[in-house]
């Protein structure tokens, strides 16, 4: 089981913790939401659950909570910029369909 970044997203999120002047890592879930059924949710870590799956990618930590890992295996975080839009972006094999807002899937 796997959890990556990109390059450009550990980038994003080192720029981040420094600005906040606090952290250790970044946390990668998701929550039951919109017309799909799961969402992705992102947070900062100041401290890391013992439950959680570790993984360390271009040199950032990212941490996942156990329930969340079955959707999330073999999951690449990307930062992308295109136009006046920017924001992570997730790249999930396991997603099945998305719905038309983009705000949501299921797997």
């Amino acid at each position: 089981m796997s959890v990556s970044a990109t390059t450009a997203a550990a980038e994003r999120v080192k720029a981040f913790l420094q600005k906040r002047g606090k952290g250790v890592g970044l946390r990668l879930g998701v929550k039951t939401s919109g017309c799909s059924g799961l969402a992705y949710k992102l947070e900062f870590v100041d401290s890391s659950n013992e439950d959680d799956e570790h993984f360390q990618s271009n040199g950032i930590d990212i941490f996942v909570d156990p329930k969340s890992l079955q959707y999330l295996d073999g999951t690449v975080l990307d930062y992308t910029k295109e136009g006046l839009q920017e924001g992570f972006k997730f790249t999930n094999p396991n997603v099945k369909d998305e719905c038309g807002c983009g705000e949501s899937f299921t797997v």
